[in-house]
């Protein structure tokens, strides 16, 4: 799990739509505004983390992280699937394989990997018991 993470903007209430679709499929609640001086940006808290999307700091456009990826840990294939349609459905893009088995039988990692309307890539990943 991760403390926080932090995904640019260029358009927050576009942004904030994806996400509360995306992280309304996990279970979590929309995304509040947090104003921070002059900045604004939404929040999503959850089991100890935090999940950002804001204007940059510096006043410049927002870009992806080039070969940066964030991962949603999920309880099932199921929830990894409705994260994926909730993410298309809402301005998304898929991107890789199709939502699938990765790795080795029995071992393996339910994955399916969206980019948001700014570009930036995520991941929802379920992994096999045992």
């Amino acid at each position: 799990m991760f403390s926080h993470v932090v995904v640019g903007s260029n358009d927050l209430e576009q942004a904030k739509r994806f996400y509360d679709a995306v992280l309304g499929a996990l279970g979590m609640g929309e995304g509040r505004i947090d104003e921070l001086g002059a900045r604004r940006r939404y929040v999503y808290r959850a089991r100890g983390a935090a999940f950002f999307i804001t204007e940059p700091r510096d006043g410049q456009l927002a870009t992806q992280a080039n070969g940066g990826t964030v991962g949603f840990t999920c309880q099932s294939t199921e929830e990894v699937d409705r994260w994926h349609a909730a993410g298309v459905a809402n301005g998304g893009e898929s991107v890789e394989d199709p939502p699938g088995w990765r790795g080795a039988k029995g071992s393996g990692f339910y994955l399916a990997y969206l980019r948001d309307p700014d570009g930036n890539k995520l991941c929802a990943v379920y992994r096999q018991p045992g």
